[in-house]
């Protein structure tokens, strides 16, 4: 049967320094004893071991009385944060050292590099367990983690973020404007200042007009400006604004009756003037022309076109083709007497066209008869006897026939005719030969006048 064995542990701790000593003693009472034979009278046979930011853990075969005996063995390690550097374990020698040294170093990241438009703040520096938090400038923003920490293994958590410029500029268009067109114009020239921008990353900034540049004409209404920047990241912000020009206009200027207005600018813009015609056989009444005030009212009052007074006293064939020049047009309408057949049936035509003889600027003179009873009028106003045979001579009308005579507006001939003629032939020759083309206009304008 084997010896019986019977062991004892003790643990003992010792500090020493900012380490710490560890004891494991025991005790082994054996009958048989085979281990070498040493000498354990001293119990600080070494001097006690300590290990800085590190913990020693021993083994003393003589127990917790016996610190440093002789065959004492130790473990060495560090604190967290810390790298062991030398030998794990150690032990008494007979030559009162220990079998090695060791001791603990500080641990560190390496240093984090700085990020462009941003910094960082570490709590314990580049040390294991410190945690360094990044920020950026004003005007950028993190992208990627805010934090990392320096791991046990010396080494960074995560990646290192960036600092992007996210932030758009910031622009202030001027303030909206209101601008009356200039006298006689649809248009006002109008300026301001180019807006201002700013940027919290960028001082350099591209700012682009849309729309009509400050310092130029511009039109009625509403007219949008518009700015726009950029920054270097691309960041964009915009503005606008309106400049609205306002044409100060007054009521439409009615034309008058049996005349017509030609006005400049746009008719009844602010400045525009209008001036006063009248048709061929009227005369104007009032003042020439009329001026669109800036209170949106027309100066002077309405003019009146009225038939123009014709004289029929006159002594003279010239005389009485004097008051027409240049305004209306005759046709001298002859025949043997009242009752000829084409006369009769002329006049029935001429009665039923007498409008549009009017458009046309046409007067009807009427030579009838032979003297001493021959009579010429116009209307109801009676010719002398000279004007009638003025006339006769000066246009080579005969009193033996049936004829009429159209005159141009300068008294010059035309046209002659010797049978009746139907009113839509008349006009047709008269609108294609003699009117200008802006009589045509105002013909076309009013031709339903008639109707």
């Amino acid at each position: 049967m084997p010896p019986s064995r019977i062991v004892v542990v003790f643990t003992l701790f010792f500090t020493a320094g900012s380490g710490t000593t560890v004891y494991d003693t025991y005790s082994d009472f054996t009958e048989e004893d085979n281990t070498p034979q040493l000498d354990y009278k001293d119990p600080h046979w070494c001097h006690s071991p300590s290990l800085t930011n590190g913990e020693v853990t021993c083994h003393s075969p003589r127990g917790g009385a016996y610190r440093s005996t002789l065959g004492t063995r130790c473990e060495m390690s560090c604190d967290r944060g810390y790298r062991l550097l030398g030998r794990s374990s150690i032990q008494c020698l007979a030559s009162r050292r220990w079998s090695g040294t060791a001791y603990c170093r500080m641990m560190r990241c390496h240093v984090l590099a700085l990020i462009p438009h941003g910094r960082y703040t570490c709590t314990h520096g580049f040390m294991v367990d410190s945690r360094c938090e990044f920020t950026c400038d004003p005007g950028y923003r993190i992208e990627g983690e805010h934090t990392r920490t320096c791991q046990h293994g010396a080494s960074w958590s995560g990646v290192q973020p960036v600092c992007s410029d996210t932030d758009p500029p910031k622009i202030k268009c001027p303030p909206s404007r209101l601008k009356v067109a200039e006298p006689g114009k649809l248009t006002a020239r109008v300026t301001w200042d180019r807006p201002a921008a700013t940027d919290t990353a960028d001082k350099s900034l591209d700012v682009i007009l849309v729309g009509q540049q400050p310092g130029t004409d511009f039109n009625e209404g509403a007219n949008i400006i518009r700015y726009k920047v950029y920054d270097q990241a691309r960041n964009r912000a915009a503005c606008k604004f309106i400049v609205r020009v306002e044409v100060r206009r007054c009521p439409v200027l009615p034309p008058p009756l049996h005349g017509y207005l030609t006005c400049s600018s746009d008719g009844n813009n602010y400045g525009a003037t209008c001036e006063y015609h009248c048709d061929g056989g009227y005369e104007r009444r009032g003042v020439a022309s009329r001026v669109c005030q800036f209170n949106r009212s027309w100066g002077g009052r309405a003019t009146e076109c009225v038939s123009m007074e014709i004289k029929s006293d006159v002594k003279t064939a010239s005389a009485l083709l004097d008051q027409f020049y240049e305004k209306r047009r005759l046709l001298i309408m002859s025949a043997p007497n009242i009752s000829d057949s084409d006369y009769q049936l002329q006049n029935i035509m001429i009665q039923k066209s007498d409008c549009g003889l009017d458009l046309r600027h046409v007067t009807l003179i009427e030579l009838l008869g032979s003297p001493p009873r021959e009579t010429g009028r116009i209307k109801e106003s009676l010719l002398g006897s000279e004007v009638i045979e003025g006339l006769r001579q000066v246009f080579r009308i005969s009193r033996s026939y049936f004829s009429m005579v159209l005159l141009d507006k300068l008294g010059l001939d035309r046209e002659r005719f010797i049978t009746p003629m139907a009113s839509d032939e008349l006009f047709s020759y008269i609108d294609s030969f003699l009117l200008d083309e802006e009589e045509r206009e105002r013909l076309e304008l009013h031709r339903d006048f008639c109707d």
